[in-house]
């Protein structure tokens, strides 16, 4: 971890599990901030919630770095918009990844990426920005995730596997090797993903078939 100061962006239930990682990780932590301005003059596990987070904009960003703490439950949207904004304003966000983690030296991560407790990263995988990997995720050999992806607790992704950009895989998912998910898919917690995914299509079940509005 960097000798800058961190700020965390957001402060709900993701956040929470975020400042576990950083204060494992021994970061700096400066605050957090909150689009809900109520949060402000709080604290979370002893941080500070500073304000809503056009505070960030008052420091310099050579001088801080940003975690984006902001979740997905379906949609990515929100989440990329937050790492998008700043990053076009020159701000940079660090990975945070909880030392149980276990990765191969092979790996290949892209900035901001999150890893959470008990996740495994298997050879030669590629992680693009902004990308959350929660709590016992297995990734193996080979796989691609595009940018700005949760991969919710629990999902596991065979050899070779490639998620596009925006997309949620639920909790408990499966997807078996060589299948090719396309940009913001949807698929839902328990799916077992046996076949390529075109792009926004929600699928679920098992084996996961596409959900029709």
């Amino acid at each position: 971890m960097t000798n800058c100061p961190v700020i965390v962006i957001g402060a709900g239930d993701h956040a929470r599990v975020l400042l576990d990682v950083l204060l494992v990780s021994g970061a700096q932590l400066l605050g957090l901030v909150d689009a809900n301005i109520a949060l402000a003059g709080n604290a979370i596990r002893g941080v500070p919630i500073l304000g809503d987070d056009g505070i960030v904009f008052g420091y310099d960003p050579e001088h801080i770095l940003l975690v984006n703490g902001i979740g997905s439950s379906r949609s990515t949207d929100l989440r990329r918009s937050v790492y998008d904004r700043f990053i076009a304003a020159g701000y940079r966000f660090v990975h945070a990844i909880h030392p149980s983690a276990v990765m191969s030296s092979t790996v290949a991560l892209k900035p901001g990426v999150q890893i959470m407790a008990g996740a495994v990263i298997q050879p030669d995988a590629l992680i693009e920005e902004n990308v959350l990997v929660n709590t016992g995720v297995i990734i193996d050999h080979d796989c691609k995730i595009g940018a700005h992806v949760h991969l919710a607790p629990g999902v596991t992704l065979s050899g070779s596997v490639t998620v596009g950009a925006g997309s949620h895989i639920g909790t408990g998912a499966t997807v078996i090797q060589g299948v090719q998910i396309g940009s913001g898919v949807l698929v839902a917690a328990g799916a077992v993903v046996v076949e390529d995914i075109r792009d926004g299509q929600h699928v679920m079940g098992v084996p996961a078939r596409e959900v029709v509005s």
